[in-house]
């Protein structure tokens, strides 16, 4: 029997209109759909994806946030392990993830996985959160040769890149803000800063004036830093 085929789809950052027409083909032809299991009940992939995959068998697969690497070893292989025995089956199987599967997303863990194992996989690139919020907020993100950094809020090393000449920007900032508040106000970077929040989904919001931003966010807030001379 032929082996079914992984997609990791990219289903855009919130907002259901900016999933791709690739992303709901594959979505559509898929045997399987499988989503990160969210403890909260609330799957924002799910809401997004909702109305092209009804009557689709859904899975869900543990992707628990934690640091421990053996940990997270264990919960990926385990979750490959489900995805695996679909595709023996002859199954595709459709994995949908916010934004773009290649920016910080726990699913590529399982896609290397998978793909070790000599499956079929294929990446269904989506609409990144950085993009969608600069559009959310009327700017352009680089211009000319201006370098463009992308930094997970949690790097250690976060006032160095900061300090960079180049547009900046902090993903999954809502745990660390306090922290990134305090960096940025310190370099004297607060006036050339942006926020938006829960970007694309119903209560999103949109912050021109930095100093206005609380210490506590949803997780799902990302911050463009742009400088005077760029």
């Amino acid at each position: 029997m032929e082996k079914g085929t992984l997609y990791g789809v990219g289903v855009g950052p919130g907002d259901k209109e900016l999933i791709t027409v690739k992303a709901i083909n594959i979505l559509k032809k898929s045997d399987i759909i499988a989503l990160a299991n969210a403890k909260s009940g609330n799957n924002k992939a799910y809401d997004i994806i909702k109305e092209h995959i009804k009557s689709k068998e859904i899975i869900y697969i543990d992707m628990p946030m934690i640091k421990d690497r053996v940990e997270l070893e264990k919960s990926h292989r385990a979750g490959a392990e489900i995805i695996q025995k679909y595709l023996d089956m002859g199954k595709n199987v459709a994995f949908a993830t916010l934004g773009d599967v290649s920016i910080y997303s726990t699913y590529m863990y399982i896609h290397r996985i998978i793909t070790s194992y000599g499956y079929n996989t294929i990446i269904i690139p989506g609409v990144t959160s950085f993009s969608a919020s600069a559009a959310r907020l009327n700017m352009s993100l680089c211009d000319g040769d201006t370098p463009l950094i992308i930094i997970p809020a949690n790097y250690k090393d976060n006032k160095e890149l900061l300090s960079l000449k180049a547009t900046k920007v902090l993903m999954k900032s809502g745990s660390k803000l306090e922290q990134v508040k305090k960096e940025i106000k310190e370099l004297g970077l607060e006036k050339n800063t942006f926020m938006v929040e829960n970007c694309g989904m119903e209560n999103e919001k949109i912050y021109y004036d930095f100093s206005k931003v609380e210490d506590k966010t949803s997780y799902f807030s990302l911050i463009i830093i742009k400088e005077d001379n760029i």
